[in-house]
This record gives C-alpha cells, sequence and structure tokens, in this order.
C-alpha cells in the first residue's frame, strides 16, 4: 500500500544520519515531504540527503548538535530559509550511556541529559514558536523508549531522560491542541540498527527474547509510526504515545 500524505509538507528530522531517523527522513521524502535531515554527522547526513535526491525526493542538510540551544534555532531557520515554511519536527537524537547512579558520573548523565531531554526540549520549543507564527498549527513527533515507562538495571541517564521526554509530549500535546499544534511521542523497544547490529550474537538473541513477540523490531516498523502521528490521519491524537515494542511493556 502507498501513501502520499505529505505533499507540500516540510519536515525536520534531528538524529537523521543513521538509523530510525535515517528511516524516518527517507520514509517522509518517499510521501513528498520537502526534508531537513539533521544531524551532527555531516559526512553520513549529506549521504542520507544524496539519497533521497537520487530516488526522486527533496532534502537538505543542517548540521544540528541537539544539545545546542543555538542549533536548534538555526535548524529550525533552515527550514524556513529554504522551504518558506515549517509543518513536523521529529526530535529522534538521543545517546545512552550505561551505568547505575553510584557509578554514573555527573558529566555522563549531564552529557546524556543535554542530548536526550534538552534537544528534545529545544526540537519542541522552537518548532511550537515557529507553528504559532504561522498560525496554521503544526505537528510534533518526539522519540522516548520503552524506558520511558520501564526501568532496566544500568539505564539511570536514558531512562531518567526518556521519561521526561514523556511528561514533555504530555505538556506540549494539551498546551497547544486548541491552536492545532500536536505532540505525540514514539516509544520503541530494541530495534536493529547499525548500533545494536555491532552486538554480540548471545546478546542480541537475549534482547530479542525479552519481547513476547520474540524478534527485535525493525527501523521500518518505527517509522510507520513517527509518519502515522506526523500526519493527518493522527488528527485527533495528542500527548499520546505509541509503544512500537513487540509487547515488551505489556508484561
Amino acid at each position: 500500500m502507498s501513501y502520499n500524505r505529505f505533499v507540500d509538507k516540510v519536515v525536520i528530522v534531528t538524529g537523521a544520519a543513521s538509523g530510525i531517523g535515517e528511516k524516518a527522513a527517507k520514509s517522509f521524502a518517499e510521501e513528498s515531504a520537502q526534508v531537513v535531515v539533521a544531524d551532527i554527522n555531516d559526512e553520513e547526513g549529506q549521504r542520507v540527503v544524496d539519497e533521497i535526491k537520487e530516488a526522486g525526493g527533496e532534502a537538505i542538510f543542517v548540521h544540528a548538535d541537539s544539545s545546542q540551544e543555538a542549533d536548534n534555532r538555526k535548524m529550525i531557520q533552515a527550514a524556513v530559509d529554504q522551504y518558506g515554511k515549517l509543518d513536523s519536527v521529529v526530535a529522534n537524537a538521543g545517546i545512552n550511556i550505561e551505568a547505575k547512579i553510584a557509578d554514573l558520573s555527573v558529566e555522563d548523565y549531564k552529557k546524556v541529559r543535554s542530548i536526550n531531554l534538552d534537544g528534545t526540549f529545544y526540537a519542541n520549543k522552537f518548532a511550537v514558536e515557529q507553528f504559532l507564527k504561522q498560525g496554521n498549527g503544526g505537528s510534533i513527533v518526539n522519540i522516548g523508549s520503552i524506558h520511558s515507562h520501564v526501568a532496566r538495571e544500568g539505564l539511570t541517564a536514558y531512562a531518567t531522560t526518556k521519561g521526561g521526554i514523556q511528561m514533555l509530549t504530555k505538556q506540549v500535546g494539551t498546551d497547544y491542541a486548541d491552536q492545532g499544534i500536536r505532540c505525540n511521542m514514539v516509544c520503541p523497544a530494541y530495534i536493529n540498527t547499525p548500533l545494536t547490529e555491532t552486538v554480540a550474537p548471545e546478546i542480541r538473541k537475549e534482547l530479542a527474547n525479552m519481547h513476547p513477540i520474540k524478534r527485535m523490531g525493525e527501523v521500518d516498523e518505527v517509522s510507520a509510526a513517527i509518519l502515522f502521528l506526523a500526519s493527518d490521519d493522527a488528527s485527533f491524537i495528542t500527548g499520546s504515545d505509541v509503544k512500537v515494542d513487540g509487547g515488551y511493556t505489556a508484561v
């Protein structure tokens, strides 16, 4: 089944140089969106743009460090300068540094927080400001995690920030709902990405078996949920989350 839900829509995807972000950016382009690929990795980000254009889509690359306020402002402005407006933002950029709280350095905690939570805050704030200027609504999709909802040993910084994103999503999604601005969250479980593909096979098998569906997820399965929430198909959904988790949080 093919869709074309983003004709004349301008979409920013952060952390779009690989994994879930890359797939989402390409999927938006396939549905006729004008895509801003934002990432700290210039080479891989430009590769994604080139591949979108080779497939007949439209995209630009913007170097953006999610943790930096100025970079987030620049990212929003670049979309408006290039395409004249902004319709959707996918706040996907994130990292993980594993440690229990007694072993987690303050520096590492601040690093995870600055990219995951502060970066999502900046992307949401400046997107909402732009949507309000335009006066015709908009949509935000934040990328949370199963660990927005449940703990796992050693995920102090990551789970804290992803839990914070859940409440940020609820706040933004309800504070501006009457002005046509929607904000929702996608919460993936363990997904096959370039990062997880480097994990030892026995660990990957253990991760797969943690899901009742007995496998890890695929980036296109997460991307499908992102595009649904960003689209008018989800026009009555805001402040909510979709768990793409193979049943992980249900048991």
